[in-house]
This record gives structure tokens, sequence and C-alpha cells, in this order.
């Protein structure tokens, strides 16, 4: 039977959406041939800022923009034919394709960003000082709840350089916040597997990283504790490990998006309860544990930077 309570408290926000897609792409030159007077669409003009703001290779460009292969290649040739931007083998890895802008390419970027600011200063000109903030602080949450509905969760090896990426800004966080640092012991030597990672892969763990743009902004890992539950019901218990979320992404209901997911990847990995540890300077992580329905439980581990100990039932 069709939830209608569900489609009803999505359709106003799906409205308010579609209206806001309107009215702003109308107005800041979206849907003119010539983006701003550059002489070049939208789609072109965005290729170009994003070359100029942070050059890299054509997949780092397909994964911040979220575009194909074909389309960003036809984008490409486009500005190279335009004598605005160079492809060629990237140094680091020849497979790859480096993109970078000319000097005429650097003129171009300079003018878009001139267009680009002179339209926005426009836009808001007619404004009070009091709705330019309203419409800054508006907009800003806009972009973040935006974004966030658009990450997406993926399993990884915990090895790849995403991950040990994840792991690196988790760890550089917790060095940071906690009043006495964080000692993540040594580093595995070149070649060397990392012991942790092992319990976090496959069969017996999965580990998840949360990317917007090609970049993560948050992590988490399940690894089986036991194959038991300590009152006897049927299943094990899993341990959720390493979850961060991004400084910059908080409030945003990540963390909690993030949370359920790998309570999710508990329970495919057969557990009936799962269990986290914290320190107590993360007050953030205590109250969202408490509110997805964590309990308090006694010391499981000998972590030695836990303070708080919570399980839950997994239906």
């Amino acid at each position: 039977m069709k939830n209608v309570t569900k489609d009803a408290d999505v359709a106003g926000p799906v409205d308010v959406v579609r209206r806001f897609n309107r009215s702003y792409t109308q107005r800041v030159g979206a849907l003119e041939d010539s983006f701003l007077g550059t002489g070049m669409p939208l789609g072109t003009a965005r290729l170009l800022f994003e070359i100029g703001t942070e050059p890299g290779t054509t997949r780092d460009l397909r994964a911040r923009l979220g575009l194909d292969s074909g389309y960003l290649s036809r984008l490409l040739r486009r500005l190279e034919s335009d004598g605005l931007v160079v492809v060629v083998p990237d140094d680091d890895d020849r497979r790859r394709r480096r993109v970078d802008l000319t000097a005429a390419g650097h003129r171009a970027w300079d003018d878009l960003e001139r267009r680009s600011v002179d339209r926005a200063r426009d836009l808001v000109a007619p404004l009070t000082a009091r709705q330019r903030a309203r419409l800054a602080a508006a907009l800003a949450e806009a972009d973040l709840l935006v974004r966030a509905a658009t990450v997406t969760l993926e399993r990884t090896d915990p090895a790849s350089p995403l991950a040990r990426s994840a792991v690196a800004a988790y760890v550089a966080e917790l060095g940071e916040r906690l009043p006495g640092g964080f000692d993540a012991g040594p580093a595995p030597a070149p070649g060397e597997a990392d012991p942790e990672d092992a319990r976090l892969a496959a069969p017996s763990g999965a580990f998840v990283v949360a990317t917007s743009d090609g970049e993560p902004v948050a992590c988490g890992g399940v690894r089986t504790l036991s194959d038991d539950v300590p009152d006897g019901a049927a299943g094990g218990v899993g341990e959720i490990k390493r979850m961060w979320v991004h400084p910059g992404w908080r409030g945003a209901g990540l963390g909690s998006r993030l949370l359920r997911h790998l309570e999710g990847v508990s329970r495919d990995l057969g557990h009936r309860e799962v269990r986290l540890d914290t320190n107590g300077t993360l007050a953030e992580a205590v109250a969202m544990y408490e509110r997805a329905g964590y309990r308090r439980i006694a010391r499981y581990n000998d972590n030695p930077y836990a303070e708080h100990f919570f399980a839950k039932r997994l239906g």
C-alpha cells in the first residue's frame, strides 16, 4: 500500500526545491547560450572554472563534477580547440591525463570570475544588509543539506587510498581534540598490512567511506567481535570503529545517516547486536548515539581512549 503520509512529507520540499531551481537558474544566467556573456555555455564555463580552481586529472574532474567520461571529453575538446586548456599524460601515472589551463585559459578564467562576482553582486544589491545576511545564511544551509543528500556511501577496501585518506583525517582530529592527544600506534611498514584493516575487511568486517565530489567526507567500519550475543540470543556481536564525519559536514544529518548505514552493514554480517566506544570529549557523538537508541554498557575492551561504551540490538 502506498505510504500517503510519507509522500505528503516529501512533496512540500520537492516543490520548494523545484521552484528555487527554476528561479535561480534563470537569474544567474544558466539558461543563456553564452553564460555570463563569455561565449561559452554553462557546462563548458563550469569546467573551465573547476580546472582553474583545482587542476588535476580527467579522473579527478569526473569525480568532482559527477560527469560521465564521454561528456567530459566533449567539453575538454572544445576548451582545447579554443586554446584554453592542454591535456597531457600525468607525470605520476602515464595512463592518466592531466588537464591544465593555458595562458589564454588563465585570462578566460579571470574574466569568468570577474563576471560571476559582478552577477552575484548585482543580484544582492537591492537587498538590505539584513536581507543579505539572511540570504547568505539560507544559501549556506541549503548548500550543506543538498550536498549531504547527494553524498554516496560505499563499501571499500580499508587499505585503499580513499579509506586511508579518511582514516588519516579521523586520526588527526582525535589528536587535536583529545586532551592528551591520540596515538594510533606505529604505521605499518611499506608493503605490510595494517592488522586493523584486516579486521575491517571481508568476510568478517566492512569499511564504508562517504564521498562528495570525489573527496571523503565521512567513514566508518564494522567488525565482528563475537559469534554469539552474550545473553544467548541467536546472532553475533559487531563493533563500529573509526566513525568520523568531516567537521564542515556536521549539522546536516550525515553522522546519523552513516550510523544507520553501518547498522545495516552489521546486520548483513549476521550481527544481532552492535557495540561502540567513544571518548567523553566527543560530546556530539555521545548525544548522537543516545538519540539513535544505544544503551550504555560496561567496558568491553581495553581501549585506553574509551570512556563511554554503548550497545544496540539490531532488528
